[in-house]
């Protein structure tokens, strides 16, 4: 979404905060519940995750998930916005709950033998979060955020 490279990566920003924020407070909770240290652990831990997210985003998820959407709707001839949208959410979404869910896993126990029980699992709890919280809060949000910010000329019919 978005006209430059610039609103490109403004939405690009703001997706993965809030993805991360919504999934590090997920993952925290799962792992901590709700103790004294959840908030003091999440400004702690969000911020590397975020960073991380968004290298992984920008450098490695964004354009294979892109592509294969892409090809897909072009395949299929999709016109409907809210399913290119849905397409293309849900491709970065299965891509980034892949990588960071390794990132999870390395964070909990290290590059041990470990690390082969538990990755499977991380994925499958934060898949199981990931998508909805995308494509029914995050996405909604993102997109309506951006439209104030950068709001597009109205075309004449």
């Amino acid at each position: 979404m978005g006209e430059t490279r610039f609103e490109r990566f403004v939405f690009t920003l703001l997706m993965c905060f809030f993805m991360v924020l919504g999934m590090t407070i997920y993952n925290l909770y799962l792992a901590v519940g709700p103790s004294g240290r959840f908030f003091h652990i999440l400004l702690r831990d969000f911020w590397l995750g975020f960073a991380v997210a968004l290298v992984l985003d920008v450098f490695i998820v964004s354009k294979p998930a892109k592509g294969l959407a892409l090809s897909i709707i072009e395949k299929r001839q999709i016109t409907i916005l809210p399913v290119k949208v849905i397409l293309i959410s849900s491709f970065m979404v299965c891509g980034m709950v892949l990588c960071m869910s390794l990132y999870g896993a390395v964070k909990a126990v290290g590059f041990t033998p470990g690390i082969t029980g538990i990755y499977p699992r991380i994925v499958l709890f934060n898949i199981i979060a990931a998508l909805p919280l995308n494509l029914l809060i995050v996405n909604p949000l993102v997109r309506f955020l951006h439209k104030k910010t950068f709001p597009q000329p109205e075309a004449v019919h």
